[in-house]
């Protein structure tokens, strides 16, 4: 690493966020996949919340204290104890840190470490940042508890404990699986404030696109760095049990907001969702409108965008259960045909979106008995088939009041 490089990553420049004021819920429930295994957004997994950064103020919250398994959102936490232990000059950016065994024997991804040698503390930490690298995070753990990674475990929950994390629960440095080790998507918001207020210098390392270790260069996994205006961290992960994880922040025009996803079927759909979060915010925020609501553009501006509603919740889709998922599958409603309503306006209300047509009409059904025609619309995402669960013919108080009432992600379609 260049050595101007390094003196920005290690004196950073603090930045203070102004509070901004708005109301933000939105969920795109996208199904690219009905294979149990797999998580997506709204399904059983999801979970998300967003926060201004600068105030802590709660602009949306779905599912946001379901246990969750946090993944390699971990390292974060072990970020926070190697910046903690560097204020307070236990060790420093060059200090080596040694390999053991145990680190070494750690699954990808990882650095490749061999056991009996060393790693500068600031290499690991661009380690954690960038290629995510589960040995680098256990020599670190290792290293600051004394050569022992459960101990380090219960270091790190005590500090989550006394950060306000009152439903995190750490066993490894890295975040592979362990049953116990659960989090929120709150107590990860809370992690991602506190990490970039208590260490504003330091908190550069997140911004890093790359490193360059033993010849070979890595890119960061965080894609939002490069696809996202005003993005500068914080955090991705995955494990088979959480799906796709991603902790960020963002500034623009001196707001910084975070949002935290849990449970995406794929990187793609989890940073597409965040990036929709944090864009659709910032911008209504700017054009001021009600706080209760956020409103998508028709198929003339490119096709919905998202939107929401402040009482909506999260949705159960057709996928396996996961951590104690909080909402249960919709019960599927006597069969009939949805009766017309009298026609109020060109606003839309997206009540769901599924893997199958069925499903779709029973939930479209049930959310147009008051004002307004269900409908059925088939969409293809990336060759996949799924459909959109619709309420037409509304006006806009109408199907604002829809995804007030409805149980799940919905979506208002201006005309």
């Amino acid at each position: 690493m260049q050595r101007g490089k390094a003196i920005m990553l290690e004196n950073g420049i603090t930045q203070r966020c102004r509070a901004g004021i708005f109301a933000l819920l939105a969920a795109a429930l996208l199904v690219l996949s009905t294979a149990p295994a797999r998580a997506q957004i709204g399904g059983s997994r999801y979970a998300a919340i967003v926060v201004d950064a600068g105030t802590g103020e709660e602009l949306l919250a779905i599912n946001a204290d379901e246990p969750r398994y946090p993944a390699s959102l971990t390292k974060m936490m072990t970020l926070y104890m190697v910046f903690e232990a560097m204020e307070r000059g236990r060790v420093s950016a060059s200090t080596r840190i040694p390999v053991s065994r145990h680190a070494a024997g750690q699954e990808p991804s990882k650095l490749g470490l061999k056991a009996g040698g060393s790693i500068a503390v600031r290499d690991a930490v661009m380690a954690l940042v960038t290629k995510s690298a589960n040995d680098a995070a256990a020599a670190l753990g290792e290293y600051l508890a004394q050569g022992s990674e459960v101990q380090f475990g219960r270091m790190m929950t005590r500090k989550a404990q006394a950060l306000g994390m009152r439903n995190t629960s750490f066993r490894n440095a890295s975040g592979l699986p362990d049953a116990n080790q659960v989090t929120t998507a709150r107590d990860m918001s809370i992690l991602s404030r506190a990490l970039i207020h208590d260490f504003p210098g330091r908190y550069a390392y997140f911004s890093a696109r790359s490193f360059r270790y033993a010849g070979q260069s890595m890119g960061n996994h965080n894609r939002l760095l490069t696809e996202y205006d005003g993005a500068d961290g914080i955090k991705t992960g995955y494990i088979r049990a959480s799906g796709f994880n991603l902790a960020a922040s963002a500034e623009r025009q001196g707001t910084r907001l975070v949002a935290v996803v849990f449970g995406g079927a794929n990187s793609r759909e989890r940073d597409d969702h965040v990036m929709a979060l944090l864009d659709r915010g910032f911008a209504e925020a700017r054009r001021g409108l009600p706080p209760d609501m956020l409103m998508a553009r028709g198929p003339s501006m490119g096709g919905a965008r998202l939107v929401g509603a402040a009482q909506a919740a999260p949705m159960a889709a057709p996928v396996a259960r996961a951590v104690k998922p909080s909402i249960k599958p919709a019960t599927p409603a006597a069969s009939r045909t949805p009766r017309p309503a009298p026609r109020g306006g060109d606003w839309v209300a997206q009540v769901g979106a599924f893997a199958d047509s069925g499903t779709a009409r029973q939930v479209a059904g049930r959310a147009a008995r008051g004002p307004g025609t269900a409908r059925v619309q088939a969409v293809r995402v990336d060759g996949k088939r799924f459909w959109r669960a619709q309420v037409t013919d509304l006006s806009a108080a109408q199907a604002r009041r829809i995804c007030r009432q409805v149980r799940g992600p919905c979506m208002v379609i201006s005309p």
